[in-house]
């Protein structure tokens, strides 16, 4: 490490002559350790909630989930009696398959957690507990997890190396909950946004469920006034109404990839409704010609057949010519049904049931360009399908704003992070 001042660039005004700050090692402040063992003989399937490492990732993104394994309250009790409890202010950190994931106990929690896979930080220290909860989600931090695990056991963070991280202190612990307010402030915002954001995918899901018909049905929920006496919608396969389906490009030579020519999307980059262009890759021109009849048109739908099977989204005119790797491209004929409309109907509830129905042996969804062309398609007229694209394009718009305002406030405070704790060079 460098040996220049451990000062933040950005510091309130009344903690400007406090000052340097200090790197402080975890076991100073915490008792780091795990749970007593439970045994899988013990494990109920109700009474108090019993928390392994996918568990903790949900509970630290304040994402719901439905906790499939528990312990008796009578084991608990016991547990809780001989060995002690997390309280409120301690930590629970994630030490084998996702790495250093943290959550900060609440007052009325009331879980158990698996030994090895769950750390346990019980502060024991003269320190504001959110104040250190910022400094383990910085990047310092996360890069010695990552360090360290590479010098020790493959996938696995250590007490070891737990006790021995390193994180930023002042001594001052004003100035500790100064910075722990302001940036969990900008949480809260966050969070509202995430809700804003949930709020509005709801929406579009009732609509979806509103505006094509269920199961069963051959007429939707609700029709616009001037459709009411279109009577019902038509039914045909998938491979009828398209002028092609097929799988893109096979497989690409790794020589064949570079940081730029053309563009080769992936599985990964197809989102439901759109294309994700942050993660990209390009291919050799001269490569490319050999598949050439492969190339996108704006109007293609793309269908990924692997991450999540079956999600579809439309090819914009900005990326027609662009190629894609393993995924499936469906051309339609756009004489008979639209893009956009098709596009939302694989992403239905009822279009989804398609891919559901056509499990591997219950597991994962069998998606491929034969089983998609046998894909049982219901459509209105042509006048029918643009509005509800247009109805629904509407509110992909505002989803897309929203998620653009929750990246930009994400990155806000990662900004803030790096002004508000010493700068640290190799």
């Amino acid at each position: 490490m460098s040996k220049e001042k451990l000062i933040p660039e950005l510091r309130f005004p009344e903690f400007e002559n406090d000052g340097e700050w200090e790197l402080k090692n975890v076991e100073e402040f915490f008792n780091v350790g795990s749970s007593k063992r439970v045994l899988q003989k013990d494990w109920t399937n109700e009474g108090v909630p019993f928390y392994r490492t996918r568990e903790l990732v949900s509970l630290s993104k304040n994402e719901p989930f439905g906790s499939e394994i528990y312990i008796s309250e009578e084991l608990y009790e016991e547990l809780k009696t001989q060995y002690g409890m997390p309280t409120e202010g301690d930590f629970l950190v994630s030490g084998v398959g996702t790495l250093g994931i943290s959550y900060q106990v609440k007052t009325d929690d009331k879980f158990y957690f698996k030994d090895g896979n769950v750390l346990w930080f019980k502060l024991e220290g003269d320190l504001v507990s959110s104040y250190f909860k910022y400094c383990f989600e910085s990047e310092h931090i996360q890069k010695q997890i990552v360090g360290q695990t590479s010098k020790s056991t493959v996938g696995t963070y250590t007490i070891t190396n737990a006790k021995k991280t390193e994180f930023w202190y002042t001594d001052n612990p004003q100035e500790q909950q100064k910075i722990a307010s302001c940036l969990s402030s900008l949480d809260e915002l966050i969070a509202a946004h995430k809700d804003k954001l949930d709020a509005l995918k709801d929406h579009k899901k009732g609509l979806l469920q509103n505006l094509f018909p269920q199961e069963g049905e051959t007429v939707p929920k609700v029709r616009f006034p001037e459709f009411e006496g279109d009577g019902e919608w038509v039914e045909r396969k998938l491979g009828e109404i398209s002028h092609k389906i097929m799988v893109g490009i096979a497989s690409a030579a790794t020589q064949a990839y570079r940081k730029s020519g053309i563009i080769l999307f992936r599985n990964q980059n197809i989102k439901e409704g759109y294309l994700d262009d942050r993660d990209i890759l390009y291919i050799d021109e001269e490569y490319e010609k050999a598949h050439k009849n492969k190339r996108l048109k704006a109007g293609d739908l793309l269908t990924a057949r692997t991450g999540y099977p079956g999600t579809t989204c439309v090819v914009p005119k900005k990326y027609e010519g662009s190629q894609s790797f393993t995924t499936l491209i469906t051309r339609p004929d756009n004489s008979i049904v639209n893009s956009k409309f098709l596009c939302l109907f694989i992403n239905s509830e009822k279009g989804q049931s398609f891919f559901e129905a056509t499990k591997i042996g219950g597991g994962q969804k069998n998606v491929n360009a034969g089983s998609l062309a046998e894909m049982p398609i219901l459509f209105p007229s042509k006048k029918e399908q643009q509005k509800i694209a247009s109805c629904l394009s509407a509110v992909d718009e505002l989803i897309t704003a929203q998620q653009d305002k929750i990246e930009q406030l994400q990155q806000h405070k990662k900004g803030l992070m790096q002004g508000l704790f010493p700068k640290m060079t190799d």
